[in-house]
């Protein structure tokens, strides 16, 4: 696949999306990897959009990026959610490794090569805490080595590289954590757990031992708290949310052709579902609105690292996933609603069994339970922002 003179990133994910859907249903039912979708990236050379053109990329934004989310969601969740993936591993690079020759230097290999990164941040002994690590990483003279019971890693065996968290050294606490940089060549995987699950089956995000060994320069320079706080989460919360949107509106746009058909068969009459499309369709608007006004969010405040780093920020960005990750759920059940037993069958033009799986999945990546008594306790002591000004 050769991309087109001037093609819009909208366009070639357009491209990427139609090669994502001839596959989903094979995906899912299979459990496998969406390679054929990934493949598609690398040759519309998606995969390097955010970096920096000084390095080989094109410096898309962050909206332009929760786009292509939300085209790729519209199609198959499991290649839209490995790419949102990816790119949230590239925004810590590309946020936090500007200093870094060895970090500069592989944002050039990842333009030049399409590199996909996997994100190892989960642990045995911790579960989803993200801000806590037990493994250490070892470093003597120039070199660090690293051992971690990582129950997931987001398609591990695919990845051409592993971004992964650790505590700093032996004696760190366990919230002083770093993150490191390993290509496909400085570590082995032991497959320890395998990923069978209800929806996202192609992101293929099995547990494994990772044992690595690199060159100490390949650890991000900056904490990871900061890492987490200025890019990660946020970056997390926005382009999951893109996904979740592209998903909802695949199931909606299925619900209005089921309600049209309806229509063309009774000329005159109102179909049942047509009321319940138009609640659909409120609700798909406020999940629209949730997901653009967090961009905007993000956009003012990466201009001043104190609100990037501030309560306010977090309880925003916090409060977009909550609600994302709940309203799409609400707009699937409608959808299934209106569609009835054509909703509820595989196989048709209206079948909503593998968005509404996907979608479960939403609440569970960090546990809405979790986020919600971060919130509690930063509301303790910040005041919620209730201007619409901004």
């Amino acid at each position: 696949m050769n991309i087109s003179s001037g093609a819009s990133l909208v366009q070639r994910a357009a491209r990427v999306a139609a090669v994502a859907g001839g596959h989903a249903d094979d995906v899912d039912a299979k459990g496998r990897f969406p390679r054929e979708a990934v493949t598609a990236m690398a040759a519309e050379r998606l995969l390097s959009i955010q970096i920096s053109p000084e390095f080989g990329g094109e410096g898309a934004s962050l909206a332009e990026i929760a786009e292509i989310c939300s085209v790729l969601g519209q199609s198959c969740a499991s290649a839209a959610m490995v790419f949102a993936m990816h790119q949230i591993k590239v925004s810590s690079l590309v946020s936090h490794g500007q200093d870094s020759p060895w970090h500069r230097a592989f944002m050039g290999r990842i333009a030049a090569e399409q590199l996909l990164l996997g994100s190892a941040t989960t642990e045995g002994g911790i579960g989803g805490n993200l801000r806590n690590s037990i493994c250490a990483i070892e470093i003597e003279g120039d070199r660090c080595q690293l051992q971690k019971d990582a129950t997931v890693i987001s398609y591990g065996a695919e990845a051409d590289a592993i971004l992964i968290t650790s505590r700093s050294h032996a004696n760190a606490a366990s919230t002083d954590q770093v993150m490191t940089v390993f290509t496909r060549d400085q570590y082995t995987l032991e497959r320890t757990h395998v990923w069978d699950t209800l929806g996202m089956r192609g992101t293929c995000s099995d547990g494994y031992l990772f044992k690595g060994e690199a060159p100490a320069e390949q650890i991000l320079p900056k904490p990871f708290a900061e890492i987490a706080a200025q890019s990660m989460l946020a970056t997390s919360h926005l382009l999951w949310s893109a996904v979740w949107y592209g998903i909802a509106v695949d199931a909606m746009a299925r619900a209005q052709a089921f309600v049209r058909a309806a229509a063309r068969k009774s000329p005159g009459q109102t179909p049942p579902g047509a009321l319940r499309l138009a609640e659909a369709s409120n609700l798909l608007q406020l999940l629209k609105s949730n997901v653009v006004a967090g961009l905007k969010e993000f956009e003012t405040a990466k201009a001043d690292p104190d609100r990037l780093s501030s309560m306010g920020f977090a309880v925003a960005m916090n409060n977009l996933k909550i609600g994302s990750s709940e309203t799409i759920l609400t707009i699937i059940n409608h959808a299934m609603l209106i569609c009835g037993i054509m909703g509820y069958k595989n196989g048709t033009p209206y079948s909503l069994g593998r968005h509404l799986r996907d979608a479960h999945s939403a609440q569970l990546m960090i546990s809405n339970d979790r986020i919600l008594g971060n919130t509690s306790n930063l509301l303790l002591v910040h005041k919620q922002d209730t201007s619409l000004l901004g």
